[in-house]
This record gives structure tokens, C-alpha cells and sequence, in this order.
């Protein structure tokens, strides 16, 4: 579509598919839909009315919001006007995040939802450039918690309002002028800034993405190009809407193809709109889904559950089934190739009896997921690939807008990150930027109109990422000969020898917490040091049903070391000698391990929103654990520090 910014976009769309639905939301029962045009003339009366608030070309306005059909209105009501959208995480729960977020933009709003309208008003009167404040659930009721904040502070009061008085506001303004807001429009071009889209801060300062209208509708061209998205799609939104690939994917890409999405349904608290997930997806019936790993666990665990609750026989059913199906389906790409095609009768049986009545609870409809966030590990992918609506892992990063890379329908090889898009150039780098050959492995660089204008407020950052057109980033990755592209992980997060050779530590971390279930979280760590060390948090519930099966008591110290060598012969299950043995080089695999008596969580900022660890808070947090890790008497798993940490994980048992 010949369009120049995301508001002609959306008015071509409108002009195309007016009659369409464009957002599904359920309030109450059931789902009520918005067609193209309700949902634009409601853009354009809070469009106006942020105009008569005094936003102008430029302005920064923050949206802090679940999802919800006045989140996207709100972001487009405010590219309307020639603003800046500043998308924040509802999970930043600290002022101090929040408020460095807030000035560093320079938001002159705030567009928040009624469960996080605390947040503001705790922060209002120490924000200098906040002019206004909208409430999508409207101004407190002395009833709420977050009355009193709202009636203690001193900002104008005439300046906060719900989002319904906006529009009323908005609608008398173009009685007025009815040309104030379609005037504003024609002069916004493709390099406008459109977000500002701000990292998690994993070391240092979170950073400002800046992406510009062009970058947007660069990344859905590509996108587009590579997945076909019919208009009669309807996709169930459940990430986060301020995630960068849910936002381009997940909203701006089925706006120009006429498509619909829905949002869950809010609860009153997380868990309870998590609970709605399973519900929501029955009655939305969507035919994509956005995942990353840890929904995609989610979704693999409670299919399993299901399966065990119907007894032996339907399990032993369901694993011969999925023995058949990865068999069959290999990587994808090569599936039934060989003397493997005598297997799809029995696929197809299995499939029909077993599978076809699992995809029913997801709506019936559903052909795919796609998958990003984080490296989707194999399994993972067979499994669904298996049941019938495949999970095809993406790449991507936020300065890239963020698609670079996809597994589609049409071609895909399990295990990979997919082909890079069209209209993109990439290249694998080495340490001094020099291309590399082909199946070489270094850093991802690309080059296209789909990469950041920069870093708001930090040319130093810009420079040191974009460098004459080349986005660097960070990643680590090759292409086999087949033009898949495969990531290895961070290029800062590698794991460096005592001798200078480096090794990206994702990969040994996800199958450690994968193949074994004594272990829920691992961070390896290797400095220039002469091994690597690891940092482990142990599944509790497992280790207890183990040690109480095999007569150990964790209130004493033989049940804690008993315990302890549990971990340590899961560890040596991976070392020369041992079943894993291959997988990874030994010199990679953690020599001593400290046991930690609490879990990396977004609480203690240990991960981060998109539930990545944060490798410098947790090296700075532990590095006392660390440097005792680099003593004699680390080598021994048992030793009295990880005693101790052990006593206290399970002093609930006492």
C-alpha cells in the first residue's frame, strides 16, 4: 500500500475494509467488535481533543495500558496529531523506572489504564513536562484505592480527565474545525518519529528506540510479504501491546490487511486475566497467534496435563503419537522424505483421533503461532509442529522494528530463526565488522528501511550501533546453505576463557533447564577465568517428590547433600562420559555451582519484561558467590555455603 505514514495507512485501510471488524473486546460476556470506520472516527474525536489539550507536532505522550481497543485508538489518535507514542510496560512497578522512562522522553502526557492510574499520580507533580493525564477507565471514584493519590496531588486537576471526556472534548473541537485534525495528517512524512520504544536496561540506562513512520511500514511490508495475513484473520492479542513485535505484527500488520484482533478480556488482577486465556481463545477461535517460550511452556504444559488427567492409556496414546509425528514431521522442511512417508497414514490416524480434538480447544481455527521474544527451543516446536499448528520461531529486535527473520508456512526448518525478510540486507560480521563466509558464525548486521532512526537522547549509543547504515546487533548467529538464519545469543553476554575463546552461554542454559527438571533456572558464568562456573536455582517441588521417594528428609543435612548430588549428577549428565556428552564442549560446563536460595524474578530485577535474565544485575548481585565459585573448596557441590542455601530453600519443610 502506497502510504507514507501509519495514519494514511490506517485511513487507506479504513477507505478499503470500512465494514471489517478491526478490534474485538469483551467487557463483559462476550465479545463486541469495532469496525474500521467506528474505530476511525473515534480516532479522530480524541485525536482532536488531545489538539485542545495542546498537543502538538513533536510532543511525546506516554501509553501505559493491558490491552484494550483504546490502546491502539489512543496510539493512532496521538500519530494523528503528528505526536510521539512512548509505549510503556505495565509490569515497570518501580518509580524510579518509571520516572526515568517519563523524563528522559520528555512526555508532555500520560495515557494510562484505571489498574495503573497509581502510578501517575504518585509521579505527577515531579514530572516538568507532563501538561496533561487521561484515564482510560476515568478519574478515580472515592471508592478506589488510588483516590486519595489523586485528590493529594497538586497538578491541575482540570488537566486529567477519562478517555470519554477527551472525546467529548474532542468532538466540540471539530464542530469547530473539522479540517484541524485531516490538516495535521497531509504534513506528516515517513521520517516522522511515531514511538519511542524503550529497552529493558539490562546494562545500563534503558535506551530510547526511536522508529519513524517509514520504519513501521517498512517492517509490515516485509512481514506481509513473507506471511499471508487475509483479512478475514482474526488473531487473539495475549502479549504485552507495547512489546515491539507485538505491535508491529500484532497490531500495524492486520490494520493493513483489513484483519481483526482481539484483546483478553481484564481481570481484576494478572492472574485472573491469565485465566481468561484459555477462555478468551475458545470464543476469539484466532487463526495466528503471537507466542514466546515461556507462554509457550505454559501452553505444552497444560495440553499435557490434560492428556495425563484421562488416564493411562490416553497418555501412552498421546506419546506413541507424538513419537510418529516428530518422526514423520523431521525439521519441516524435509518432512516424510525417505521410507518416513510410510509413517503418514498412521500421522494422519493420530491426527484425526487424537490431535484434531486438541486444536479444538484453541478455537479450531488456528493454523500457527509465531514465536519471538527469545530463542524457541526444538523441542518446543516439534511438539507443536506435531499437533498441527506449528510454532515458527521468528527473529527480531526492537531497533529493527523489529522483524528480521522468519520461519513461514512455506518454508521453514525447525530449529532455525527462518529466512531474513525481503528488503533487508544481512551479513555476519567478526569482531572487526569484516563479512564473513557463509555457515561462518559472528555478529548479525543488517541494513534496510526498517531499522531505528537512533537512540533518543544518546548519539553515543546511535553511533556505536549504526554504524554507515548498519545496524550491529549484538547477536550472534550464522546462515547455513539453505539461507536459514540460526542465533547463538548475545555477542555481550558470551562466556570468555582464560585463554581468549568465547562461547554464547544461551543455548547450554535453555537445554540444562530443558532436560532436566531438578533445575529451573541456570546463569553460567566465565570471565577469563580457567573454568566456568554456574549459578542454579533448583525446581523445588521436583527435588522434594525426589528425595521423599527415594527416603530423604531436606531438614537434615544427609537429605540436603543427597539433594545437592541430585544437581550435581544432573550437571555431570552432560560431562565426558555421561548421556549428553556431546551436546557441548566440556570446558563450557560449570566446574562449581552456587546454589541460590532465591529465584531470578522481575520482582528482584533479575529478569527483565520480556523475561530474559539480566546477566550485570545478577553478576553484581552475586559476585561475592561468584568469586567464592573461583576457590578450592567450590569444586565439592556439598560444600557448607551450598549447605546452607539448601537448608534455607526448604526450611518450609520444618
Amino acid at each position: 500500500m502506497d502510504a507514507k505514514s501509519l495514519p494514511d495507512l490506517f485511513l487507506k485501510s479504513v477507505a478499503r475494509f470500512q465494514d471489517n471488524t478491526f478490534l474485538w473486546e469483551k467487557k463483559e460476556t462476550q465479545y463486541k467488535g469495532l469496525t474500521y470506520e467506528q474505530t476511525a472516527a473515534r480516532v479522530e474525536k480524541l485525536a482532536a481533543g488531545f489538539l485542545k489539550m495542546g498537543l502538538q507536532k513533536g510532543d511525546r505522550v506516554a501509553l501505559i495500558s493491558e490491552g484494550r481497543n483504546d490502546w491502539v485508538i489512543s496510539e493512532l489518535a496521538v500519530l494523528y496529531c503528528g505526536g510521539v507514542s512512548v509505549p510503556l510496560s505495565v509490569k515497570i512497578e518501580e518509580d524510579f523506572d518509571l520516572m526515568f522512562r517519563l523524563k528522559h522522553s520528555g512526555c508532555k502526557g500520560i495515557i494510562i489504564s484505571g489498574n495503573h492510574q497509581h502510578k501517575a499520580f504518585r509521579l505527577a507533580d515531579q514530572l516538568p513536562d507532563l501538561e496533561f493525564l487521561i484515564i482510560l477507565d476515568g478519574i478515580p471514584t472515592p471508592e478506589e484505592k488510588s483516590f486519595d493519590l489523586y485528590e493529594n496531588i497538586s497538578f491541575n486537576k482540570e488537566k486529567i480527565m477519562g478517555v470519554e471526556d477527551l472525546a467529548s472534548l474532542g468532538k466540540n473541537h471539530l464542530k469547530d474545525d473539522p479540517y484541524c485534525v485531516s490538516d495535521i495528517i497531509t504534513h506528516i512524512e515517513p521520517d516522522s518519529y511515531a514511538n519511542i520504544c524503550y529497552t529493558s536496561g539490562t546494562t545500563a540506562d534503558p535506551k530510547g528506540i526511536i522508529l519513524t513512520h517509514r520504519n513501521y511500514l517498512a517492517n509490515m511490508e516485509q512481514a506481509t510479504s513473507v506471511f499471508d495475513v487475509p483479512e478475514y484473520y482474526t488473531s487473539l492479542h495475549i502479549l504485552p501491546w507495547d512489546h515491539s513485535f507485538a505491535h508491529t505484527v500484532g497490531i500495524y500488520t492486520m490494520m493493513r490487511n483489513g484483519a481483526s484482533l482481539a484483546s483478553l478480556k481484564l481481570g481484576k488482577t494478572l492472574n485472573e486475566t491469565l485465566r481468561n486465556i484459555p477462555i478468551n481463545i475458545r470464543e476469539v477461535k484466532p487463526y495466528f497467534m503471537l507466542s514466546v517460550p515461556a507462554l509457550a511452556k505454559n501452553f505444552k504444559n497444560n495440553i499435557e496435563k490434560a492428556i495425563k488427567d484421562k488416564g493411562k492409556v490416553t497418555t501412552n496414546l498421546f506419546n506413541t503419537a507424538m513419537k510418529v509425528a516428530t518422526a514423520y514431521n523431521r525439521e519441516g522442511f524435509n518432512k516424510g522424505g525417505g521410507s518416513r512417508i510410510f509413517l503418514k497414514p498412521l500421522y494422519t490416524l493420530f491426527d484425526k483421533i487424537l490431535f484434531s480434538k486438541i486444536r479444538a480447544n484453541f478455537g479450531g481455527r488456528l493454523k500457527f503461532f509465531v514465536g519471538g521474544g527469545a530463542l524457541l527451543d526444538i523441542e518446543l516446536q516439534r511438539f507443536f509442529y506435531a499437533i498441527g499448528f506449528p510454532m515458527y520461531q521468528g527473529y527480531g529486535l526492537t531497533e529493527a522494528s523489529p522483524v528480521i527473520s522468519s520461519n513461514t508456512p512455506t518454508h521453514h526448518k525447525l530449529g532455525s530463526s527462518g529466512k531474513v525478510v525481503p528488503f533487508l540486507e544481512l551479513k555476519i560480521c567478526d569482531e572487526d565488522g569484516k563479512e564473513l563466509p557463509l555457515g561462518q558464525k559472528g555478529e548479525i548486521v543488517i541494513k534496510g528501511d526498517n531499522v531505528m532512526a537512533g537512540y533518543w537522547n544518546n548519539e553515543t549509543a546511535t553511533r556505536e550501533t549504526i554504524r554507515e547504515g548498519w545496524l550491529y546487533t549484538g547477536d550472534l548467529g550464522y546462515l547455513d546453505n539453505d539461507g536459514y538464519l540460526y542465533v547463538l545469543g548475545r555477542n555481550k553476554s558470551l562466556l570468555i576463557s582464560g585463554d581468549g575463546e568465547k562461547y554464547s552461554p544461551e543455548g547450554i542454559e535453555e537445554t540444562l533447564v530443558e532436560k532436566s527438571p531438578f533445575i529451573e533456572q541456570i546463569m553460567l558464568y566465565n570471565n577469563q577465568n580457567a573454568y566456568t562456573t554456574a549459578l542454579i536455582y533448583p525446581n523445588k517441588k521436583n527435588l522434594r517428590d525426589w528425595t521423599v521417594k527415594n527416603n530423604f528428609d531436606l531438614t537434615n543435612e544427609d537429605g540436603q547433600r543427597a539433594a545437592l548430588l541430585k544437581i550435581q549428577s544432573e550437571i555431570n549428565r552432560f560431562m565426558p562420559g555421561g548421556e549428553l556428552d556431546k551436546l557441548f564442549p566440556p570446558r563450557w560446563l560449570p566446574a562449581a555451582v552456587w546454589v541460590l536460595k532465591e529465584n531470578f524474578s522481575e520482582q528482584n530485577k533479575m529478569i527483565n519484561s520480556t523475561m530474559k535474565m539480566v546477566r550485570p544485575a545478577i553478576t553484581e548481585n552475586y559476585k561475592d558467590s561468584i568469586a567464592f565459585l573461583y576457590t578450592p573448596d567450590a569444586k565439592d557441590i556439598c560444600n557448607p555455603k551450598n549447605l546452607e542455601n539448601m537448608e534455607a530453600i526448604f526450611s518450609d519443610e520444618k
